[in-house]
């Protein structure tokens, strides 16, 4: 609905009176005029966890410069002029309230209007669908009489009726049959059936199909404004003509497709007549008609494909018949109408007329009934179904998109010069390079590189606790993000289990110290549908596993875990992540439940089984410790008494001494001994079981007790929280020795005790360290902190920097798989890049500030600002002559390099974006830059012209990019998903060699594409192990490794890349792709 504000109310300053505002009622107009296109199209803020915290980098969406104009949101003057500023409350202006309720019940009305017309709309497509094969037939069976019919207008139909076809299809508007029929359409009542049935093929009501029939009528004859009639047709339906009175194809399309095409489809009449030519016996076409139906009309103008903020803007319509087709040429780019330019004036006035009769989204158009406006808001609707490449593959496989704006629908251009796909209702077009001789016949197939995952960088200490194990093999187990860690110290290498489909949350290893259980967290895969959280026993030596314990029955995840001793392992105790914690036991061989109960409503963090006595299990967490007694299949508890000594918060460890008494460690600092003592028999009855009571309190730590060990020889470690030490204490816990932890590697997690007196200890900064009281500890495995984004590898050497929220900048040598140094950033580090040299490397802060530091002595050379918003990239030219720096306030900064990369000027700056900018590339002679917006904007910038925006882009179709990480591009826009937003992928690179095209989305994968990808739903291999968004993907400089980044899971994975080492001698971008090449088996 569109409401008119009085001259009255402002939205921070007064307005005309003729100001409208259309759709939400209370939302002021943006207060940058750059921001119109982002808030055409809304950021989804529903994917959960992940998309929740994605606010900066990869996010793409409405702009962060949109700003209400005053603080609370609402106008600041009421409709009779007083000032709302001064007023205690909105309640005493009760006018204004009943102004704005009466304008919410409107858009409820209208609201169900809308949607009453998309359920009917759905319901008849089944009933479409079964009736276009039908009226396939018919066409087929008519072009294969045609050659023999004596009048070319009339046509033989099944049920013994005559069909007659429209002056247009069969000669000129100057014919007497065309001056006989006055212009109008004639059927007999056996074809008026058949025209009826196609009226509202699509997604419309009756309603709408009936008006947008009626506006199409009006066109042919002519009433339309007393402009002449021309013989205009929907590109790719037209009817090859081969001179009077011969017919060569003809086809089902009476102008009422016309009015399809005006409703936001796509053309399919280019698969219908070669179809129809295929199939068809008494069908030919001659060679100018052939090239008339693969190349009709120009290459379209930028305004008319990426200007248009809706998928429902009307298809340009076709020359005449009968005119020859120009040949084609570079589009015009400055134009400001969004109507491809035409030879025929009198076809652009058709166009104009029928844009001007279908619009939508236009505050011009004011329907005089609510009838007509309904009838207009089911044909926007219509944009809910994307329709398939051919009627037979939309027969057999029909598909939903989820609504136009999160639909991405791919539509090619008559003359094959570009191609368009749709994001959040935003048309993207590509221009196809002049390399792609049979774009056509393109087949895109799996590549024939892999991964693997060679190494992870990082542990989870800072949220997880008891996850540090030590086998029999001499290998560390522990884990992060979905993967799950076999880490060999003295050899130095990893393996991996990768069975898990979300974050693995716990560990415990069989008293064997060969299999393990690990349990994950629930979470929900790409189309929404949750995964259930489950438990896998596993064998460390084979990486096999063993059982699947709990699908279906655990809540949220799993929270702790713990095999029975007593028994050697027969049993796998398990506490979920429910409100209720449920405590389950299960058959380790079987997979299957003995006895399950509710626990408490308070935190669980540690379970454990009596090593002498598997009927004995114990938990602790947040104010309680529980002994709990199984028999059969019941369990029941009793709660830990502390009597005179402190309640404490939380009680976070425990374990059994060798007297097998308890020792619990608590955010006190203190360690309490829970000794056995024997039953009050004169009060409980005969047959009651010995309790624990605390015999003893030792005062430990400053602050909390996170970890309790024991050792082999009977020593107990304890690891402090606020005082980073960690302690050895004797049998009777006297101190024996104690160590701090450097304040770098955080607090103390967990412990396990190596071989030969080792200690092996996991920080809550998420690094595992290595030593012994004695010699001190040094870390073996380090990682990030908080959420990761900035990616940069070395050019030269397998080095690669990253950065993230935890505000550290780190540099890691892949070759060695540690981590070469780090230092601390002022603010959030958020994207980095290598100058050529590789002696400096840029990163881009969240604040507008850019810093440049010395790789090898780490010091800071230059700090520079531009703007007060964050930098979402940062790219030197491969000349190394120029730095590109991409802001949120949606510009590109351009400074010129010298004096041996340490003076940096200000070249000029690039404006002409109207979102913020998030992937840029440059040029390989390093003079050109493409770069993504937030609003999925493909733009072209001449740097060394000026920094000069080139609106003709049909002419940067053959230039060649040194690297390829936008998002958005013809040689790319295979890699996007069906469905997508616009923020499903974060990140992609393309190979050195320019082979594979790796993407990071949104959903924890990492995909490896055939590059060029460039046509949709290209086939990739995909690559689990990442427990959050994928943030980052880069190769190294060699195309050996492939280094991705996980957004909250804070892990980097570094992939080997197996295969393909063929490089390739010429640049796909430039270079002639036939069909046999670009299909090649993989």
């Amino acid at each position: 609905m569109t409401y008119r504000a009085p001259a009255s109310w402002g939205w921070g300053e007064p307005g005309p009176s003729s100001a409208l505002w259309t759709g939400r009622a209370l939302e002021p107009p943006p207060a940058n005029p750059r921001d119109l296109s982002a808030l055409l199209h809304p950021l989804s803020s529903s994917r959960g966890e992940r998309r929740g915290a994605r606010s900066a980098p990869g996010a793409h969406g409405s702009s962060p410069r949109l700003r209400s104009a005053t603080m609370d949101g609402y106008p600041e003057r009421s409709p009779d002029g007083n000032n709302f500023s001064g007023s205690n409350s909105v309640l005493d202006h009760p006018d204004w309230l009943t102004s704005i309720d009466s304008r919410l019940r409107s858009q409820e009305e209208e609201l169900t209007l809308v949607k009453s017309a998309l359920a009917d709309a759905l319901r008849r497509l089944s009933f479409y669908d079964q009736q276009i094969p039908l009226l396939r037939r018919q066409v087929l069976e008519a072009n294969s009489i045609v050659s023999e019919a004596r009048n070319p207008s009339v046509l033989p139909q099944d049920s013994g009726s005559l069909w007659i076809l429209p002056p247009a299809l069969f000669n000129d508007s100057s014919s007497p049959a065309t001056q006989q029929m006055g212009g109008h359409m004639e059927l007999v009542p056996g074809a008026k059936r058949t025209q009826e049935s196609r009226v509202s093929v699509g997604t419309q009501t009756e309603e709408s199909a009936m008006l947008a029939l009626k506006q199409r009528q009006s066109l042919i004859n002519g009433h339309d404004r007393g402009e002449p009639v021309q013989d205009a047709i929907n590109p790719g339906e037209r009817d090859c003509i081969g001179g009077p009175g011969h017919l060569d194809l003809v086809k089902n399309s009476f102008k009422i497709q016309e009015a399809e095409a005006d409703l936001g489809f796509a053309s399919e009449g280019q698969n219908v007549q070669k179809e129809a030519q295929t199939q068809g016996d008494g069908c030919s076409l001659p060679d100018a008609c052939s090239d008339e139906i693969e190349d009709i009309g120009e290459s379209p103008s930028e305004d008319s494909m990426d200007k248009v903020p809706s998928m429902g803007q009307s298809q340009p319509s076709a020359q005449p018949l009968g005119h020859e087709t120009p040949s084609p040429g570079s589009p015009s780019e400055g134009s400001s109408s969004s109507t491809p330019a035409s030879p025929v004036p009198a076809a652009q006035s058709l166009m104009a007329s029928k844009k001007e009769l279908l619009r939508r989204n236009s505050s011009s158009d004011k329907p005089n009934k609510a009838k007509q406006r309904l009838t207009k808001k089911a044909a926007s609707s219509a944009n809910l179904l994307s329709r398939s490449s051919s009627l037979e593959n939309r027969t057999k496989d029909p598909s939903l998109s989820p609504g136009p704006l999160s639909s991405r629908r791919m539509n090619y251009n008559q003359e094959r010069h570009s191609t368009k796909m749709f994001l959040r209702g935003r048309p993207i077009t590509m221009y196809i390079p002049s390399a792609f001789l049979n774009y056509d016949e393109l087949r895109m197939e799996k590549p024939s590189e892999k991964l693997q995952l060679d190494w992870v960088y990082g542990y989870r200490g800072r949220d997880c606790r008891s996850n540090l194990y030590v086998l029999t093999s001499g290998e560390l187990v522990y884990f992060t993000a979905c993967v799950v860690v076999l880490y060999h110290v003295q050899n130095r290498t990893q393996r991996h289990y990768l069975r898990h489909t979300d974050c693995v949350r716990c560990l415990a290893v069989h008293p064997d110290k060969v299999r393990v259980a690990s349990g994950q967290m629930a979470g929900v895969d790409k189309d929404g549908k949750p995964l259930q959280p489950f438990v896998h026993i596993w064998d460390s030596s084979t990486l096999l596993p063993l059982q699947q314990i709990g699908l279906g029955s655990f809540e949220r995840g799993v929270g702790s875990l713990a095999f029975s001793t007593a028994d050697e392992g027969m049993y796998l105790c398990v506490v979920d992540e429910s409100n209720e914690h449920m405590l389950s036991i299960w058959d380790c061989s079987r997979a299957t439940k003995q006895a399950e109960i509710k626990s408490t409503n308070e935190s669980v963090l540690t379970v454990e089984f009596n090593p002498q006595d598997s009927s004995n299990i114990i938990t602790t967490g947040k104010s309680h410790v529980y002994f709990w007694t199984w028999s059969g299949n019941s369990l029941t508890k009793k709660q830990g008494i502390f009597g005179k000594y402190k309640k404490p918060k939380f009680i976070q460890c425990f374990v059994f001494d060798i007297n097998s008494d308890v020792l619990t460690g608590d955010s006190e600092g203190n360690i309490l001994t829970w000794a056995r003592v024997a039953a009050d028999v004169r009060t409980l009855g005969k047959g009651a079981k010995e309790t624990y009571q605390i015999s003893k309190q030792t005062r430990a730590h400053e602050g909390s007790i996170f970890s309790l060990c024991l050792c082999r020889d009977g020593s107990v470690l304890s690891g402090g929280g606020k005082d980073r030490r960690l302690v050895q204490w004797s049998p009777s816990l006297t101190l024996l020795q104690e160590v701090e932890i450097p304040e770098q590697f955080g607090a103390v997690r967990t412990i396990a005790e190596g071989d030969g007196g080792e200690l092996l200890v996991g920080t809550t900064r998420n690094a595992l360290l290595r030593g012994s009281f004695a010699d001190g500890f040094r870390p073996i495995i380090q990682g990030h902190t908080d959420e990761l984004w900035g990616l940069g590898t070395h050019p030269s050497r397998d080095l690669f920097v990253t950065c993230g929220y935890d505000k550290q900048l780190c540099m890691w040598d892949g070759g060695e798989h540690t981590l070469a140094w780090s230092v601390t950033l002022e603010e959030t580090g958020l994207c980095a890049d290598f100058h050529p040299s590789g002696k400096v490397v840029t990163v881009g802060l969240s604040t507008g500030r850019w810093v440049v530091l010395d790789t090898e002595t780490q010091q800071v050379l230059l700090t520079y600002t531009d703007g007060n918003e964050q930098l979402s990239v940062v790219r030197y030219s491969p000349d190394g002559e120029f730095l590109a720096i991409g802001s949120h306030d949606n510009f590109i900064y351009i400074y010129s390099v010298e004096e041996s990369e340490h003076k940096y000027t200000r070249f000029g700056r690039c404006t002409g974006h109207s979102s913020f900018i998030t992937h840029l590339d440059w040029s390989k002679d390093g003079k050109f830059i493409m770069s993504n917006s937030g609003d999925y904007e493909i733009l072209y910038w001449d740097v060394a012209g000026g920094c000069k925006l080139l609106r003709n882009r049909f002419e940067n179709k053959d230039r060649e990019w040194a690297s390829y990480t936008c998002v958005l591009g013809f040689h790319v826009f295979g890699v996007w998903p069906d469905g997508s937003d616009g923020t499903d992928i974060n990140s992609l690179c393309r190979s050195h060699n320019e082979r594979v095209v790796a993407v990071a989305d949104d959903f924890c994968k990492v995909h490896l594409f055939q590059y060029p990808c460039a046509k949709p739903k290209a086939p990739s291999r995909e690559y689990v192990g990442h427990g959050s968004h994928v943030t980052n993907v880069r190769f190294t400089h060699s195309d050996g490794y492939l280094i991705s980044m996980g957004g909250k899971d804070t892990s980097i994975f570094q992939w080997r890349v197996l295969g393909g080492n063929l490089p390739r001698s010429r640049s796909l971008s430039s270079a002639s792709i036939s069909s046999q090449d670009a299909g090649a088996s993989t």
